[in-house]
């Protein structure tokens, strides 16, 4: 009855207000981590003169940060409530990015990135555990579209803006920083006031998770299966993940396009996101079986996409290419991705599965951006590493297609 007592003191619409709060998480998020990339010289200006890897390098401190925190935010959560972490998470985060706005050395920037990337990493835990406790089970596929759109449209801000910001009014690149950790702090206040205390729902969970953690077995977590899941997750984010953080610098050293023309063209690929992820969404909660058959077409048409993103003739050209990507590439992946690990998962296990899906693909982010540096340091082109990262997505793609085969013919035998 305590139970019951505690669930209905929640409004009837809670679950919805769930979905804003976490949309708008992404949105503050990727503002962060969009807006370094375009003013990566402005920075130099007050920093000095790096190397390519070097300047990638804070991309990856920010993703090693948010990375090593997957696993053990799940813990905590789990074992304090989501609110208890996220609130002290992002005060972190929060921390993190004013310190990057007084650094005055690149060692500077990389201790606040990796303090930023720590705070933040306690979002995805504590985002996942409220949706999945909250939103009903039919409307599940298209919340998770709706809350990952916030990504999308938090990379047109923090790319259009800090372009706008910096290189078109000419204000401090220090000024775009500053406005990110005010929107961090904001977000922390509408954390506190928009989500409730469900402890007594968290301990029934909690109990329940304990109840059947003995049969969570290690090989349910590693199959065949859902390693190609977590294989063609780290490709797709390795994709993903060097166009976010060197397409802005290629454009203006190999392309020739300056201004705020470039955060205007590589937001391109988050105008058609939105759409692309409420469109597939959608398909895969009608057409559940086919959902394999959907990442698939996907993950192939991305692969096209980025190949001739290197071939693209002009800007007009490379704007079509990226609202195409936008459209049939990450952004339209996730949600049928997550949604076909849950469909592979029993309840005692989801969360687990789910976790160490995030975590494999986040990985990427940490190699990407400072390999991709280096490679451009080594050859003077970036061209390289775009073309590898179109590779690697060709590799997880041909690996989940052949296991999801396979699979499919046992299961029709």
């Amino acid at each position: 009855m305590e139970g019951n007592k505690d669930v209905n003191v929640l409004p009837k619409n809670y679950w919805k207000t769930i979905v804003f709060t976490f949309c708008l998480g992404w949105v503050v998020i990727w503002i962060y981590r969009a807006m370094l990339s375009p003013i990566y010289s402005e920075i130099q200006g007050t920093i000095g003169t790096q190397t390519n890897a070097a300047m990638g390098l804070i991309a990856s401190c920010y993703f090693f940060g948010y990375t090593s925190m997957q696993i053990p935010s799940g813990f905590l959560v789990d074992r304090f409530g989501q609110k208890k972490v996220l609130i002290p998470g992002f005060i972190l985060f929060a921390l993190g990015a004013f310190s990057i706005s007084q650094a005055t050395n690149l060692m500077m920037i990389y201790v606040g990135s990796v303090f930023a990337g720590v705070g933040c990493g306690t979002y995805y835990g504590a985002a996942f555990s409220l949706t999945a406790q909250h939103v009903p089970a039919e409307k599940k596929g298209l919340s998770t579209a709706i809350v990952n759109s916030g990504s999308a449209l938090g990379m047109i801000i923090g790319m259009t803006g800090s372009s706008y910001v910096v290189k078109t009014l000419q204000l401090p690149w220090q000024t775009m920083v500053m406005i990110s950790a005010s929107l961090i702090v904001l977000l922390i206040i509408w954390f506190a006031v928009a989500i409730k205390n469900t402890s007594v729902v968290r301990k029934a969970k909690v109990k329940e998770t304990e109840l059947v953690n003995e049969d969570i077995k290690t090989g349910s977590l590693f199959s065949l299966r859902m390693i190609s899941c977590y294989l063609l997750y780290f490709t797709t984010c390795y994709t993903y993940y060097l166009i976010v953080t060197w397409l802005p610098k290629f454009l203006e050293s190999e392309r020739g396009i300056s201004g705020g023309m470039i955060g205007l063209i590589v937001s391109m690929i988050s105008v058609t996101a939105v759409p692309g992820a409420l469109y597939f969404a959608n398909m895969s909660d009608k057409k559940r079986d086919k959902k394999s058959k959907i990442i698939m077409g996907l993950e192939l048409a991305a692969f096209v996409l980025i190949a001739l993103s290197m071939m693209a003739p002009n800007a007009t050209f490379l704007a079509i290419i990226l609202l195409l990507y936008g459209f049939l590439g990450k952004m339209a992946v996730d949600p049928v991705l997550i949604s076909f690990i849950s469909d592979n998962a029993s309840k005692k296990d989801l969360a687990t599965k789910l976790g160490m899906f995030n975590f494999f693909g986040m990985s990427s982010s940490i190699v990407a951006p400072a390999f991709t540096g280096y490679i451009i340091d080594k050859t003077g082109s970036g061209e390289l590493g775009f073309y590898i990262g179109a590779g690697l997505l060709l590799i997880g793609t041909t690996v989940f297609i052949f296991v999801n085969a396979k699979k499919h013919k046992e299961q029709v035998a």
